[in-house]
């Protein structure tokens, strides 16, 4: 289906990733939000700012960039020379170049970034996720929407991790399966399949599955005489089992998923990488009705180890510049992002999809002996576009170096809560753990000026 990888998700076992989302529709609370649906581009590893949209030409040598600023269609906004494509649609964006946190480690990072919460047991070595962790905004807008032929979120092609471990914040945690995103693959270096399926096993066609489903109906209509009446609250069990068959026989799936169906002049400009083919899949997503879709960017090499590749320290013989001028960094990024934007705004859709790029940090200032930049929690740039943003701004600022916030310092919490704001979500609005204790989804402020 998806050349990618395969889109993961055994049959009946989505009968519980389904059974939660049913009471979505009665708890949804639609806001002034414009945006009906989201892609997050996460660029694991952290983007160095200095190198791309936030780049300080006065800079003394040893900070400043080896990257020239270029102007960009809109007055007053340059970003680096490696994003040519993009600098064309700065209309079209915002550039939030005071995001700014306290941690330069990747793990708390990723998952202060990815929920918008601070888990101060996560510092030190990976763990794996856990169900007590709280859940990624993806699975958060997955609980206050209503159910349909494909599910609220997903992650492509693989959610963040490496080394046996997937990171915390890349699922649902507390919230339960129910809510997890819908992946394509564990990470690479982990063994482990993904957690649900939409994929049948070869022996099983869609025909078998279906007498598969009628005989399960015929076993269970006993069950199912005992179930509540749904006019009292209860949907039974069939009600999932008949939504989850929905989404592994639906041609609306099937045709969201198959890249296949673009032609070869749009595959072309969105680039025929790993990438390329992400973010057009998340175009086809949205558009088919997924709210909110997560593409991780990082790299896996031939040997199947994970590259993480925005993470550019550099090493012996292979300098932190050179990772971003080659296939895996800029110039796909600039090739599928801008043709993402054009794209979007061309088919109508950039209205109601809020599209937000960032990673869990930015880049420390001084540029290391290998020729890059190491881990730097306390500024990094992120772009926002489409759901009511209003392009052709730059939100804050920073430093002479890039190095903090000179001012309007924005949180992640605030990034998490200018997202849901987009998507009609209110921060006061509350979830439950699994011992029924409220939390608000998030606890900071939307970052209102960026909208109108």
């Amino acid at each position: 289906m998806l050349r990618l990888g395969q889109f993961g998700a055994g049959s009946l076992t989505l009968s519980r990733l389904l059974e939660a989302e049913s009471c979505a529709a009665a708890r949804q609370e639609r806001g002034a939000g414009r945006a009906k649906s989201c892609i997050l581009l996460y660029l694991w590893g952290g983007p160095p700012q200095q190198d791309t949209w936030d780049m300080k030409p006065e800079a003394p040598e040893g900070i400043r960039s080896e990257f020239k600023p270029i102007a960009t269609a809109t007055p007053g906004i340059e970003i680096c020379d490696q994003m040519p494509l993009f600098a064309r649609q700065t209309g079209k964006i915002a550039v939030v170049r005071s995001l700014s946190h306290a941690s330069n480690d990747h793990i708390p990072s990723v998952f202060h970034t990815l929920t918008g919460r601070i888990d101060p047991t996560l510092a030190g070595a990976p763990r794996q996720r856990r169900r007590s962790d709280f859940p990624m905004m993806g699975s958060v807008v997955s609980h206050f929407s209503p159910s349909g032929n494909l599910p609220a979120t997903v992650t492509i092609p693989r959610p963040v991790g490496h080394d046996g471990v997937t990171y915390a914040g890349t699922y649902a945690g507390f919230l339960g399966p129910q809510y997890d995103p819908l992946e394509l693959k564990p990470p690479g270096e982990v063994n482990a399949p993904p957690p649900h399926s939409l994929e049948l096993p070869d022996e099983v066609t869609e025909q078998r599955l279906a007498g598969r489903f009628s005989l399960l109906e015929q076993l269970e209509r006993g069950e199912r005489a005992l179930e509540k009446d749904a006019s009292k609250g209860g949907a039974g069990l069939s009600v999932f089992r008949e939504q989850a068959m929905r989404m592994l026989t639906s041609p609306q799936a099937k045709h969201a998923l198959d890249v296949e169906k673009e032609s070869d002049q749009m595959r072309d400009r969105y680039g025929r990488n790993q990438y390329g083919e992400s973010f057009l899949v998340a175009r086809r997503l949205v558009e088919a009705g997924v709210r909110l879709v997560t593409v991780v960017w990082f790299y896996i090499e031939p040997n199947g180890n994970v590259m993480n590749v925005w993470d550019n320290h550099g090493r012996a013989n292979f300098s932190g510049y050179r990772m971003l001028k080659e296939n895996y960094c800029l110039p796909p990024l600039d090739l599928a992002f801008s043709a993402l934007l054009e794209d979007l705004s061309q088919r109508g859709l950039l209205d109601e999809t809020i599209v937000a790029s960032y990673g869990e940090f930015g880049r420390t200032p001084k540029i290391n002996k290998t020729a890059g930049r190491d881990h730097w929690g306390a500024a990094q740039s992120a772009i926002l576009a489409g759901g009511g943003i209003r392009g052709g701004q730059i939100y804050g600022s920073t430093d002479a170096i890039a190095a903090y916030p000179r001012d309007r310092a924005v949180s992640p919490q605030d990034m998490t809560a200018t997202i849901y704001k987009a998507l009609g979500l209110d921060c006061d609005q509350e979830i439950h753990d699994r011992q029924g204790r409220p939390y608000r989804i998030c606890e900071g402020q939307p970052i209102a000026e960026l909208f109108g």
